[in-house]
């Protein structure tokens, strides 16, 4: 496994490199566009060479990705992205914040996932209601990585820029939760419990937040008493991230929510308190290098996976179709979480599509449906999965800045 993720971090740096000197991409889309024409490569060399294609799938599926990204990734990158986040620019978008978070990927959830058993039965694929509950949930948490640097270049609004962020941060948590939830039903039977739902959300999600505390809290005093030891600090989030998020998954609490909570928190003291330059310049420096270099593993990720999917005819359609079912749903989502807000916090029009348009999905969606048990809905659920994945990053993640620029002017 060690020898794979080295190849795979190999690949990452030399697409990074081939995007930045001949396509000028943006930096993830433009991986993972490479890494996907790479898969294709070496699928056209089944028509020459079986064996040799062979090998390479064999490679390919011998690559855990739900294990690197689950129990390696997920927690440096949601740390990592919260570090950065402007705590009091945040807390003055909270309200939008926490309804799309929480509103939005249950809204989102029952709306894909009630469409998609419908559309699946039309196309001949018989599957249980709860599944496409199960797949509404995987697909619902959105990815902001690949549009935040397409968007400042815009000239977006700062709130929305936050709120974009904001949502992301923590609808991966919630979404994981709601994910988790669902699936242990499916397994059991399909029965619906709501105090079972209730009980596994409040464990996953509040034992998130408090661990998040916890642990922020405890990295702010470790910070506050380190001076002229960058190296030291810098030391001290990496223990707390692969601690924090170890402890949380002994505990059966939200790690991806404690992340998030604890990256906050030590980030606002490096931003707003902390008066030791260098500790402050070295702790952001490191990760937001770190952050970008995990990010580009994780979209080479992606597209090599295209290698493992299992194509049909039936796959490809409900694939096309879903795609629209997710972009409408994100456009009911926000609208009708916009009803909830103050009216300071509402979008207008031209917002509301701005913010349906920038909610792509990413790893984790494919993350997820890579955890189903095996069962006869799994490979259709990963297949249109991939193709929703892929189909927000390449084609709404090199619109959104025209779009923003054409709404915006």
């Amino acid at each position: 496994m060690f020898q794979i993720f080295t190849g795979i971090v190999a690949l990452s740096s030399l697409l990074s490199f081939l995007n930045k000197k001949l396509f000028k991409l943006p930096d993830t889309i433009g991986v993972m566009i490479l890494a996907i024409i790479t898969s294709l490569i070496i699928g056209s060399l089944s028509l020459f060479d079986k064996e040799a294609f062979m090998n390479v799938c064999s490679i390919v599926h011998e690559i855990d990705f739900r294990t690197i990204l689950f129990d390696f990734l997920l927690s440096f990158l949601l740390f990592a992205g919260s570090i950065h986040v402007n705590l009091h620019k945040l807390i003055e978008e909270k309200g939008p914040v926490l309804i799309y978070a929480s509103l939005g990927v249950l809204i989102s959830t029952f709306i894909i996932g009630t469409a998609f058993y419908y559309v699946a039965g039309l196309i001949g694929i018989n599957m249980s209601y709860i599944y496409s509950l199960v797949f509404g949930a995987l697909i619902s948490p959105t990815d902001p990585i690949a549009v935040l640097a397409l968007l400042k270049k815009a000239g977006a609004p700062k709130d929305m820029e936050i709120k974009i962020v904001g949502e992301s941060l923590f609808n991966d948590g919630v979404g994981i939760v709601v994910f988790i939830s669902l699936l242990s039903i499916a397994t059991m039977g399909g029965e619906f419990h709501a105090s079972h739902i209730l009980q596994e959300f409040g464990k996953e999600a509040i034992g998130g937040i408090v661990m998040g505390l916890l642990l922020g809290y405890l990295g702010k005093i470790f910070l506050k008493y380190i001076y002229a030891a960058p190296v030291i600090a810098v030391h001290i989030s990496i223990a707390i991230v692969m601690g924090g998020y170890s402890l949380s998954s002994l505990l059966h609490v939200s790690g991806a929510l404690a992340m998030v909570v604890a990256g906050l928190i030590i980030g606002n003291y490096l931003h707003s308190t902390c008066k030791d330059e260098a500790l402050r310049d070295n702790m952001n420096i490191f990760w937001k290098v770190l952050d970008e270099i995990l990010n580009a593993v994780l979209f080479v990720l992606i597209g090599l996976e295209i290698l493992s999917l299992n194509f049909q005819v039936d796959y490809l359609i409900i694939g096309l179709i879903t795609i629209v079912i997710v972009l409408a749903s994100r456009y009911i989502t926000i609208f009708t979480s916009n009803l909830f807000l103050k009216k300071e916090h509402k979008s207008n029009n031209k917002k509301i599509a701005i913010l349906t348009w920038a909610g792509l999905r990413g790893g984790i969606s494919i993350a997820l449906a890579l955890t189903l048990p095996e069962s006869e809905f799994r490979e259709v659920i990963i297949f249109v999965t991939y193709s929703a994945v892929v189909f927000s990053i390449i084609v709404q993640g090199l619109t959104i800045d025209k779009l923003v620029i054409k709404l915006l002017k």
